[in-house]
């Protein structure tokens, strides 16, 4: 079993404690590899048969490879993970004693698992730069809060089943002492600046646990945030190695699933149509060709989905059975909560079948709704054929998620496979 994409996207997720690092890291790679950065607020001058990518909102990023295509194949997924979002003025002080955060819920995370794990906090802090708001990520990368929990003799019916309250239950442990002012000093230290020239902040807590490659034979991995830099990652690795010759490779990676897509920088956005458009224009396709090539197209949306649990095997569907290292899983939806037909199923099988890669599928149990994910918003604003895939994990919105080892390869063998068709 080759471990290698593992151990490498495990890595890149150590380095990307929120969705802005993620980001960040992504364009170290892809400058690494020849690819040139794009600004919304310039000309585009670009060629056929050359790299390139652009940002939105630090937190969202498209990379293309230009070429004489037919259209567009695109991969699309996201960068961001549930997680506890710190709130403004957020020193707390409990019974004159100690100093907590206040923070709120970012996404549909599962509560319980925050309580007694190491964690820190990293995000992107806005410093005032001689007038100007100058953008600066930051990462205390030490363990320097804790959610603890309530000992058992004052809930004694705590096995039996808890509700959590987010404002009362999950804020963080951070000093002895109820002095003022102390988060934002060490924020400003982190920051490399004056308290005073501190601006505004987004700042999340994260899990502190390294990830880990276990099992009898090393088959399965848990790290933090796996829904979704594993399907983020593994488009990255194939965007940079992809040589599309027929169709021009995308890889659109969108913040802000986790909420709903609904901002500038999601999936719900004009990011993707008005990108794709700009190139079609410096490119000098007419409005016909634009359409001709968006039909052209093909969309696979990456997002993990639920494995089937060995302790709760009645939560999953009762003919399709998903499980870690099974490959690929195709995700339908009779509610349209993943774009996936049989045409675009199809479709996908085949290129599957033809290159070895390994695939199974995934429906939701009848009486238990899942979640939605990228490729029916996506359509919304830019309508092409998509069919929704993921590996299958445990723990999905854990701060620990698992997966199988054997998957981030089928993942990665896809996407390169697709992008370079």
């Amino acid at each position: 079993m080759n471990i290698t994409t593992t151990e490498e996207l495990c890595s890149f997720i150590e380095k990307s404690p929120t969705q802005f690092h993620a980001v960040r890291n992504m364009e170290k790679e892809l400058l690494s590899a020849g690819f040139e950065k794009l600004e919304e607020t310039k000309r585009w001058n670009i060629k056929k048969n050359g790299s390139y990518f652009i940002t939105r909102n630090g937190s969202s990023l498209i990379a293309f490879r230009t070429n004489d295509s037919e259209g567009y194949s695109i991969v699309s997924a996201h960068t961001d993970s549930p997680a506890f979002k710190v709130k403004t003025e957020p020193e707390i002080t409990s019974s004159g004693l100690y100093t907590v955060l206040n923070t709120e819920v970012y996404g549909g995370l599962l509560m319980a698992p925050w309580f007694d794990r190491p964690l820190s906090i990293a995000g992107r802090v806005y410093v005032n730069n001689e007038g100007k708001a100058e953008e600066r990520l930051i990462d205390f990368r030490r363990d320097l809060v804790l959610i603890p929990n309530l000992a058992i003799h004052m809930n004694r019916k705590a096995n039996e089943g808890t509700s959590y309250s987010a404002q009362n239950d999950m804020l963080p442990l951070i000093a002895e002492g109820i002095e003022k002012g102390r988060f934002r000093k060490a924020l400003a230290e982190e920051a490399g600046c004056e308290e005073k020239d501190l601006l505004e902040y987004e700042l999340y807590l994260y899990p502190r646990t390294p990830y880990s490659i276990w099992g009898l034979d090393n088959e399965f991995f848990s790290s933090p945030r796996i829904d979704d830099l594993m399907c983020a990652y593994t488009a990255l690795r194939a965007i940079i190695s992809a040589e599309g010759k027929r169709f021009m490779p995308v890889a659109a990676l969108f913040d802000n699933e986790e909420t709903g897509s609904g901002t500038k920088q999601g999936a719900l956005s004009d990011f993707l149509p008005e990108t794709m458009s700009r190139i079609a224009n410096a490119l000098g396709y007419d409005e016909e060709e634009k359409m001709m090539k968006k039909a052209s197209s093909f969309m696979i949306s990456a997002d993990n989905c639920h494995a089937l649990h060995p302790n709760y095997q009645s939560k999953c569907d009762i003919s399709n059975k998903p499980r870690m290292n099974g490959g690929v899983a195709i995700k339908f939806s009779a509610a349209q909560k993943y774009t996936t037909d049989a045409k675009s199923a199809s479709y996908l099988r085949a290129l599957m079948d033809t290159n070895r890669i390994p695939y199974q599928y995934f429906a939701n149990h009848s009486d238990i709704p899942g979640g939605s994910t990228l490729g029916n918003l996506s359509a919304q604003k830019f309508s092409i054929p998509t069919v929704d895939i993921g590996a299958a994990q445990l723990s999905m919105h854990s701060p620990y998620e698992t997966a199988g080892v054997k998957d981030t390869e089928a993942l990665s063998r896809l996407f390169t496979v697709f992008l370079s068709r």
